[in-house]
């Protein structure tokens, strides 16, 4: 199965930008092969689309997020760092983020086409209060992309003022996690300033 994803992931790659769903898809699924070549070729794949300098949104966005996202699975985590560094730095590329979580986890609804509506501020008429609820599951350590997780529920309360005080008990479930992951050592620096101005919203949004 896995050989099987590797041809269709190199085919797409070769065949630009009309094949880069269906890249973007056959390496994630790549990155679960437990075979030890699987993370040299992961990184090959991401040579292939490297990001040169760019900031914020490109096209080749959600494909270097794809693959960021992979390599955490091999304990790599300095792409997923450049990508939140880099890919986030602007606000094109944060609303391509918030949009990308809210389609894939099914709170946009509308079918998309192609990769362009992540980066059109016009996506962002979802339900912030159930997108914060389902990243609020993800900030857990020890997972791959935790930092990840961390930029996205710090981004989402910044740009919607009033989501923390809509739902009291989210608000407690958010404390609980972020006061967790403070107390660990399996988050980068850039994340532990995030979740100190996450747990200060929190605070503020209970007075």
């Amino acid at each position: 199965m896995f050989d099987h994803l590797r041809r269709f992931a190199e085919i797409a790659d070769r065949a630009g930008d009309e094949g880069a769903l269906l890249r973007r898809q056959a390496l994630y699924l790549c990155s679960y092969d437990t075979r030890p070549d699987t993370q040299e070729w992961i990184g090959h794949m991401q040579n292939n689309r490297a990001r040169t300098g760019r900031v914020g949104w490109t096209p080749q966005w959600a494909d270097e997020r794809s693959v960021a996202t992979s390599l955490t699975r091999y304990g790599d985590m300095e792409p997923l760092h450049d990508f939140i560094q880099y890919g986030l730095a602007e606000d094109s590329g944060e609303s391509a983020n918030l949009n990308y979580w809210a389609y894939w986890l099914g709170l946009d609804r509308i079918p998309r086409v192609d990769d362009r509506f992540m980066a059109d501020p016009a996506t962002g008429q979802w339900d912030a209060l159930a997108l914060l609820r389902s990243l609020a599951d993800r900030l857990a350590p020890g997972l791959g992309c935790v930092d990840l997780n961390v930029h996205s529920v710090w981004a989402l309360i910044a740009s919607r003022h009033g989501v923390l005080a809509a739902d009291p008990e989210l608000n407690r479930d958010l404390s609980e996690r972020v006061a967790g992951l403070l107390d660990t050592d399996g988050i980068s620096s850039r994340s532990r300033r995030e979740l100190e101005s996450v747990h200060y919203g929190l605070r503020l949004s209970r007075q």
